[in-house]
């Protein structure tokens, strides 16, 4: 496996952190015809909010708990270290349980473009911390 230092694997989380956001966000556009407008207004509201939110209070402190773990290390490491062996795990079930409510008819299109947008906007916002975290210390 190749080896790379640890700033590499900081810039590598943020970049997956912002496209997984992205395309989450993306994803949430497809089902936006289906609904009437007042409930995709109602969607990109509180989902935007919501996103704000958990960016905020949840998945900004991941981020920062995964910078200052990859920080810790001394040398170069295995390119795939930018997480840690059981967030694949959780990445694994969090994929598996995207498409499955894509594809489970009984999950209203309103409630799936309104978690997409959620997860989405929290991962695009809280991917920040890492670009911040690089540029702060680019002279260290």
């Amino acid at each position: 496996m190749p080896k790379v230092h640890k700033n590499i694997l900081i810039l590598i989380s943020g970049i997956m952190w912002t496209g997984v956001g992205l395309f989450l966000i993306r994803l949430s556009f497809r089902w936006f015809f289906l609904l009437s407008t007042n409930e995709m207004i109602f969607v990109i509201i509180a989902g935007v909010l919501s996103g704000i939110a958990i960016a905020y209070f949840g998945f900004s402190n991941l981020a920062i708990k995964n910078i200052n773990r990859i920080n810790t290390y001394k040398e170069n490491v295995c390119v795939w270290a930018f997480q840690k062996w059981t967030t694949y795990l959780l990445i694994v079930f969090m994929i598996s349980l995207g498409v499955f409510m894509r594809n489970a008819s009984f999950i209203p299109k309103f409630l799936l473009s309104y978690i997409y947008i959620v997860m989405g906007l929290a991962l695009f916002l809280s991917s920040f911390n890492y670009y911040h975290f690089l540029l702060k210390n680019k002279y260290a």
